[in-house]
């Protein structure tokens, strides 16, 4: 994917612009986040056990659990909010390259995003597979026997069942990231909204827009390792903050 050539005469033109958002997008839906001052980890460290891994596959207690957590799980309720709308009015004015979610809940489509601008860089809790022969399923449909079958396993081969969420110790889905880095090096600003920028390889998304000449946005209640490399900072809340920041890019 090539940067779109700049305007240098005629009336402004609003510029291309990718989008990583993290979890503090979603926090407005009633969707906690993992690492903030009040993250479901910051708050239990332990918690972290139920995304890892290699915990989840030797320890049918963990994937009990895993598995409660995700039945119990405010992203079924949860509705999009002004924030996640603001990027699908960047969408319809031809500017968007994409938006890099670090997020599961699917919000971004909910709200108008096309599916196919959306990258989800962590997975998605809609859908389950088996991890030993791959066999696919519908969350929902797991999660409507827990009663009876707590520790769910393959219908087809008996392995273990999990969701599409991407764990700790698995390989982010390669052909997602590597749209994701041609996006962040093809667009002219790159907004990095509601995430530490602390998970690898994912943040460093926001180095690649930056080397490529990009104007970087940060707008993240928490000081993130890469402010430094921003042109922009804000604080303020996300509801607040992205939908004026989209304003301002389409008024050029």
């Amino acid at each position: 994917m090539e940067r779109a050539p700049q305007n240098t005469d005629g009336p402004a033109r609003t510029p291309w612009v990718t989008v990583l958002a993290g979890a503090g997008i979603s926090t407005g839906s009633g969707i906690p986040d993992f690492r903030g001052p009040n993250g479901v980890w910051t708050r239990d460290p332990q918690a972290a056990r139920l995304l890892d891994y290699g915990w989840y596959v030797a320890d049918s207690d963990v994937r009990r659990r895993t598995w409660r957590m995700w039945r119990e799980s405010p992203v079924w309720r949860a509705e999009p909010t002004s924030a996640h709308r603001s990027l699908v009015d960047l969408e319809r004015a031809g500017v968007l390259r994409a938006i890099c979610t670090q997020n599961f809940d699917g919000l971004h489509q909910r709200a108008g995003s096309s599916p196919e601008k959306v990258l989800e860089l962590h997975g998605s809790l809609t859908g389950s597979r088996c991890l030993s022969c791959g066999t696919g399923e519908r969350t929902v449909d797991i999660l409507a026997r827990l009663d009876t079958d707590p520790d769910p396993h393959c219908a087809r081969c008996g392995g273990v069942l999990a969701t599409d969420v991407v764990m700790f110790g698995e390989p982010l889905p390669n052909d997602v990231f590597t749209a994701a880095a041609a996006a962040a090096a093809a667009c002219e600003v790159f907004v990095a909204v509601g995430s530490t920028l602390t998970v690898q390889p994912v943040a460093s998304l926001t180095a690649v827009a930056a080397k490529a000449g990009a104007r970087v946005v940060v707008v993240n209640a928490e000081p993130t390792p890469y402010d430094w490399l921003a042109d922009q900072v804000d604080r303020r809340p996300i509801q607040e903050a992205l939908p004026e920041l989209v304003r301002e890019l389409l008024a050029g």
